[in-house]
């Protein structure tokens, strides 16, 4: 029948069987390649991405390696842009929800500006910021920024009643505490949902800009391998990327099953 639900154990065991059978088509497209020419590198066997793995965990002359300067710089920039976009978001959306007359300052210029992909303001966000740490976090936050916020604003408008905001002022409650005890805890899980949805996006907007400019970082380090073909250092890094991904979504949905338990699933 359909959306019959079935055990946790049935759901563990098919997500094994698929990734095995990733696993196995993997691995049986990168014999044949090497059937046809054993010196290719395009779609290199596990043995070959073991020896990419170490390669890229070798220590240098300062006793780092690739991988740690990658992720230090990769990660760090995406934190901390996501902090600053998250915040800016989630404070002038509630402001919009809770103000119409900021709603009527930021809805035009926010509206227009989530419609241009990140990726084609590259340009200016190199003109204006240069090409260090500041740009790759401007960028990031920015991107995060535009779409976030008219998440935040459509919720604090449209989820929370009118009544709602009237009986607490009824109640004796003043405008920030309707803000903080109404409006901020009954939108908290739809923030959650919609800094899951950017995760992806602002990962895509840095790794885009780090291949462009950057002197460190995955994105960076992905361009120079595949100029030279060592993909079996570039899919180790999009490995990562991936597993990355997953973790901090599902951290993500644990805090929010945390701290908002009566949202449900």
């Amino acid at each position: 029948m359909i959306r019959q639900p079935i055990g946790l154990s049935s759901k563990i065991a098919i997500a094994v069987v698929a990734i095995v059978c990733m696993f196995l088509a993997y691995e049986y497209l990168a014999y044949r390649q090497t059937q046809v020419n054993p010196k290719q590198t395009v779609v290199p066997g596990v043995s070959t991405l073991w020896d990419g793995l170490q390669k890229m965990t070798k220590p240098n002359a300062r006793g780092e390696s690739w991988l740690w300067e990658d992720l230090k710089a990769t990660y760090g920039r995406l934190f901390i842009g996501l902090g600053v976009g998250v915040v800016l978001s989630v404070v002038i959306g509630i402001g919009m929800g809770a103000y119409p007359w900021l709603e009527a300052f930021f809805a035009p210029p926010i509206s227009f500006f989530a419609k241009i992909p990140p990726t084609a303001m590259l340009a200016v966000y190199f003109v204006i910021f240069g090409t260090s740490t500041e740009m790759f976090v401007a960028m990031v936050g920015l991107s995060v920024f535009f779409t976030l916020a008219q998440s935040v604003y459509q919720a604090a408008k449209k989820d929370v009643s009118d009544h709602s905001v009237y009986k607490a002022y009824s109640l004796g409650a003043s405008s920030p505490e309707v803000i903080y005890e109404v409006l901020w805890k009954q939108i908290l899980p739809r923030v959650f949902e919609a800094i899951r949805l950017q995760i992806g996006p602002a990962m895509v907007f840095l790794i885009a800009a780090e291949y462009v400019v950057g002197d460190v970082g995955i994105g960076y380090r992905i361009r120079i391998q595949s100029r030279i073909l060592n993909m079996n250092v570039v899919y180790i890094y999009l490995t990562i990327l991936g597993a990355s991904g997953l973790l901090i979504d599902w951290g993500l949905t644990l805090l929010r099953r945390k701290l908002c338990p009566w949202f449900g699933e």
